[in-house]
């Protein structure tokens, strides 16, 4: 069973902790290893690593493959953690629990105080400031070079030191290193699909008497719309789908589709990559050439050229599928999904594996998209983003094998609408409310003191951040470094003493709000 095999793990926790922990993600201790899900799985390791109770506990990637209700749970755990690290493209989720940022960017690393929107708003000013000041030093060498090129007024002038510093700029140019490339994703349409989509009359669908997938469903989905599909794991999202597309024959009930339908599926089991064929084939079997769909009619694209669109380099080109990570097989299978003509889109947890960057340059590709678009996610963020509606399996739907309603409810707008839409909430959210409102009881046993604190701390912090600001601003300018060395010694000191009070403030700004 999942308990036995986690007991036998190094480093075990005590039977009892491990028992309160599988409870709390809402796992069936006596589940046969080989008969568990793939979220199952997932619910376990988290499982065994909370009831380990490490001073310090490492994520890499917790989220993927978890449903919405397992990643609120998760979310209430990290957040009562003493100290963490996680590595996690879910925005939603950062945003709940993180209060530093650290970004690997270009060989350094940055550190950026807050969630994850703050750190955006950061990071828009710090690219914005290094733009102006690569395009005043760029400006600063052409001169520089156009001088050195006068050849005879360089010699008669005998200005060594000039000379010197032109080298020191042509060297220091060199060693500027640009940002990386981004995907250049575009989804193309092909011919126009009729008006009608797909219509659902009383369609019914069940794989055992005691579990219901779709129960008495009637939907209309009809051209352009944006559907997002909202449920636990194994509640029928994936056979939802097939039944909309006709690929799938429901046990009561008509579906009646649409003319002119061309759809294009996205795996989020990415079967449909064979393994032993090299990227380029993957993309143009037996060609060097890419039709590439677009508004205005295909166009021919060299294979090359299209996956350098989605940062393959030429020699990565000639890798077969099996050498590639988790993240560029996601890249290659959308490089593929958006070189075929369609009209219907169906992605199928398409961003398990991208990072932040490449998913949001699929979001403003699919918002350009003018065709029908179905989503499983359990992106909230992107859900939010991308779906005009959503389609949510009600209480009771639960994963395969337990007895579930079958019951699905259409509603307006993205994830955050059908929480406020939705009939009542789930325990995990529950308990959500319950711990904010026990924190607002907390806070107010602050004393008249510690109150006040609190009340400035923001201010604070936002007057610390724009001094760091104005400091790297200055520190970027290419006349910096002319100043007297005791100027630059004193900033490289007041950086890191702002750094320090950053952390200590938005330490003891988190200690006073919670007073755990």
């Amino acid at each position: 069973s999942i308990k036995e095999a986690l007991l036998a793990e190094p480093a075990a926790p005590d039977e009892h902790k491990l028992d309160e922990f599988l409870h709390r993600f809402k796992l069936n201790s006596n589940t046969r290893t080989e008969n568990a899900s793939g979220g199952e799985r997932k619910r376990a390791a988290l499982a065994l690593a909370f009831a380990r109770q490490p001073d310090l506990l490492l994520l890499d990637e917790p989220t993927n493959h978890l449903d919405v209700d397992a990643i609120l749970i998760l979310e209430n755990l990290f957040s009562k953690q003493a100290s963490g690290i996680v590595i996690t493209h879910d925005r939603a989720f950062l945003d709940c629990v993180a209060t530093r940022i650290l970004e690997l960017d270009r060989g350094f690393l940055k550190s950026f105080p807050g969630n994850f929107s703050r750190y955006e708003a950061r990071k828009a000013q710090d690219l914005a400031a290094e733009s102006v000041a690569n395009r005043k030093f760029d400006r600063f060498w052409a001169q520089e070079e156009a001088w050195i090129r006068k050849g005879v007024e360089a010699r008669r002038t005998r200005n060594e030191g000039r000379v010197t510093r032109l080298e020191h700029l042509r060297e220091e140019r060199a060693a500027r290193r640009r940002r990386t490339g981004s995907v250049k994703l575009a989804v193309g349409s092909a011919r126009r699909s009729g008006k009608l989509v797909a219509e659902l009359t009383d369609v019914s669908k069940s794989f055992s008497e005691k579990n219901s997938i779709v129960k008495g469903l009637n939907l209309i989905v009809s051209r352009g719309d944006r559907i997002g599909l909202i449920g636990a794991n194994g509640a029928g999202k994936t056979t939802l789908i097939k039944l909309i597309l006709g690929t799938l024959e429901p046990d009561s009930g008509t579906v009646r589709l649409g003319t002119n339908l061309q759809p294009a599926y996205f795996d989020q089991m990415r079967a449909a990559l064979d393994p032993e064929k090299t990227v380029a084939e993957t993309i143009a079997p037996g060609s060097d050439w890419v039709e590439v769909p677009g508004r205005s009619g295909p166009s021919r694209k060299h294979v090359m050229s299209y996956l350098g669109d989605f940062l393959f380099p030429p020699r990565r080109a000639q890798s077969p599928v099996r050498m590639l990570s988790g993240g560029e097989r996601n890249r290659l299978l959308l490089a593929r999904l958006f070189a075929q003509p369609a009209n219907v889109l169906v992605l199928d947890e398409p961003t398990n594996d991208l990072d932040i960057e490449s998913l949001e340059l699929l979001e403003a590709a699919l918002q350009d998209y003018a065709g029908t678009l179905l989503l499983v996610s359990h992106d909230r963020a992107f859900l939010d983003n991308i779906v005009t509606q959503t389609i949510a399996a009600e209480a009771g739907a639960g994963p395969a094998g337990t007895a579930g309603s079958g019951v699905w409810r259409e509603y307006v707008g993205g994830y955050s609408d059908w929480l406020r839409q939705k009939p009542s909430v789930s325990d995990f959210q529950d308990s959500r409310i319950k711990t904010t409102a026990t924190r607002e009881k907390t806070k107010a046993k602050l004393s008249y003191k510690e109150t006040r604190e609190l009340e400035s701390l923001p201010k604070e912090i936002a007057a610390l951040e724009a001094e760091q600001q104005a400091l790297a601003a200055r520190m970027h300018a290419p006349e910096y470094y002319k100043q007297a060395a005791e100027v630059l010694r004193e900033d490289q000191r007041r950086n890191g003493e702002i750094e320090t009070l950053l952390r200590e403030k938005l330490e003891r700004w988190e200690t006073l709000e919670l007073r755990l």
